[in-house]
C-alpha cells in the first residue's frame, strides 16, 4: 500500500514468482498484436507504390520519402519502410520475451529483467510514434480513388442487392443477372458509368426467361435507380449497417473509441497519481527518520 498499489496480492508465490514473468510477456503479446495490424496497414498502403497513378501516398519530402538512387522518377516511402521494420522489431521482442521465460523454474530472474523489458516497451512506443507520423503524412486523392472504383465493376453487387431488397427478386437470380451484366460489359469494353440502360433491360429479360420464368421479365429498376446503384458514393452512404463504412457510422465509431480512450487515460492518470503520491509520502517518512 505504501508503494501505491491498491491492495496486496493474496497469493505471495504468484506475486513474486509468476506475475513478474507473466506481465512482461502479456505486454509483449499486446504490443505484437498491435504491430501485426500496423504492418498489415502499411503493406496495404504500400501496394499503391506499384500503381502508375496511385490515390494514397505519403506527402513527399522530409523523412517521409527519398529519391531512388537508380530510378529518378521513383519516390521511396522511407517513413513507411521504417515503420514496417519497427513493427517487425516489436514482434521480435515478443519472441524474445517468450524465450526468456520458456522452460525455466518459477521465480528465475530471466523474464524479470527490467532493462530488457524496458527495451521491449521502448520498441513499441517507437513503432506507434512513427505510425502516427505515417497516418499524418498520408495524402488521399478522392477523385482518383473514385476513378479507380469506376474503372471496374465493384458496384455490380449493389445491383443484385437492390433487386432482392427493393424488388423481391431471389438472391441467386439477382446475382446471376448482375454477373451477366458484367460479362457483357467486359466483352464490350464498357465501364459502369457508360453502361446502357436498354442493355440492362435486355439482360434482365434474358435472365428471367431462362431461370425464373414465373415472374415479370420487365426490369423493375428505373434508369435513375439503376445509375444510382452504380455510384460507389451512394453505395457507401446506403450501407448503414452497424460497423459499416457509411460516414455516419464511421463518425459514431470514432466518437465511441475516443470516449473509451479518454476513460482509459483517466484510469491511467489516477493510477500514476496514486503511485506518485504514495512514493512522495514514503520519501517524506524516510526523511523524518533520517
Amino acid at each position: 500500500m505504501r508503494l501505491g498499489f491498491p491492495a496486496p496480492r493474496r497469493n505471495a508465490f504468484d506475486a513474486t514468482c509468476m506475475s513478474p514473468a507473466d506481465m512482461p510477456f502479456e505486454l509483449a503479446s499486446i504490443n505484437a498484436s498491435a504491430a501485426l495490424h500496423v504492418g498489415s496497414f502499411i503493406s496495404d498502403v504500400m501496394v499503391q507504390y506499384a500503381q502508375p497513378r496511385p490515390w494514397i501516398l505519403l506527402q513527399e519530402g522530409g523523412e517521409n520519402t527519398y529519391v531512388s538512387s537508380a530510378m529518378p522518377q521513383k519516390r521511396n516511402p522511407g517513413l513507411m519502410n521504417n515503420c514496417r521494420a519497427d513493427a517487425s522489431d516489436v514482434v521480435g521482442e515478443m519472441a524474445a520475451a517468450a524465450a526468456r521465460i520458456h522452460n525455466l523454474v518459477p521465480g528465475m530472474v530471466d523474464g524479470k529483467n527490467v532493462a530488457k523489458n524496458g527495451r521491449m516497451m521502448d520498441a513499441a512506443v517507437g513503432m506507434f510514434s512513427r505510425f502516427l507520423k505515417v497516418l499524418c503524412a498520408l495524402r488521399i486523392n478522392p477523385d482518383r480513388a473514385l476513378e479507380e472504383l469506376n474503372s471496374d465493376w465493384t458496384a455490380s453487387q449493389e445491383i443484385a442487392d437492390r433487386l432482392m431488397k427493393d424488388h423481391g427478386l431471389p438472391f441467386r437470380i439477382g446475382h446471376h443477372m448482375a454477373s451477366r451484366m458484367v460479362s457483357w460489359a467486359r466483352a464490350n469494353n464498357v465501364l459502369p458509368l457508360d453502361f446502357p440502360y436498354a442493355q440492362m433491360q435486355a439482360i434482365y429479360r434474358e435472365e428471367i426467361e431462362e431461370e425464373f420464368p414465373e415472374t415479370d421479365p420487365v426490369l423493375p429498376m428505373s434508369e435513375t435507380e439503376f445509375k444510382d446503384a452504380l455510384d460507389p458514393r451512394k453505395i457507401i452512404e446506403n450501407r448503414r449497417t452497424a460497423g459499416s463504412a457509411a460516414p455516419a457510422e464511421v463518425d459514431a465509431m470514432i466518437r465511441e473509441d475516443r470516449a473509451a480512450l479518454a476513460q482509459l487515460s483517466a484510469v491511467t492518470a489516477e493510477a500514476e497519481k496514486r503511485t506518485n503520491d504514495a512514493l512522495a509520502a514514503l520519501e517524506a517518512e524516510f526523511k523524518h527518520f533520517l
